[in-house]
């Protein structure tokens, strides 16, 4: 199995996941905008036993969703500010990481086949998605956690 490490900006945070990712979101939602700065963010989601603190102890941000009306964890560094991952009181069993901190940020596979976007209706001008992934206007799966069904794009869609 192989070992994949990140961290923060500052290396007073750092982290190791075991294995391949059981899914990769790649979110537009206003939230994942502003924790990232950037029109969203792509999340590798890890079952909680995959992910291991290495180095330092991470504070943490308690977020409500506006969708789900669940708590979602920020855990970042206080020294640097770096958000690495995140946990869900909607999915305890489950932890997502902020791609961009891993020491390669594309060692993991990002296809149709394990991938879905979400929230495009919150999508800015000029995000694009390309054809053939599952598709959410909003949320993939209900609150209680009931999932949706996906749309499949046939061409690119440009957010305009």
């Amino acid at each position: 199995m192989h070992v994949h490490d990140g961290g923060c900006l500052c290396g007073g945070l750092r982290y190791q996941v075991a294995g391949d990712p059981l899914w990769v979101t790649a979110c537009f939602c206003r939230f994942c905008q502003r924790a990232t700065g950037a029109l969203g963010m792509i999340e590798p989601i890890f079952d909680t036993a995959q992910f291991q603190l290495s180095k330092g102890d991470p504070s943490r941000y308690v977020h409500v969703s506006a969708g789900s009306g669940k708590e979602v964890n920020v855990h970042f560094c206080a020294a640097c500010g770096t958000k690495t991952h995140l946990t869900f009181q909607r999915w305890p069993d489950r932890l997502g990481v902020y791609a961009g901190t891993f020491d390669d940020p594309g060692w993991f596979e990002f296809a149709p086949d394990n991938s879905k976007y979400i929230f495009l209706d919150d999508a800015v001008r000029g995000a694009m998605v390309p054809p053939g992934f599952k598709t959410f206007r909003q949320h993939a799966a209900t609150a209680d956690g009931t999932p949706l069904e996906p749309e499949i794009l046939d061409e690119v869609l440009h957010i305009r």
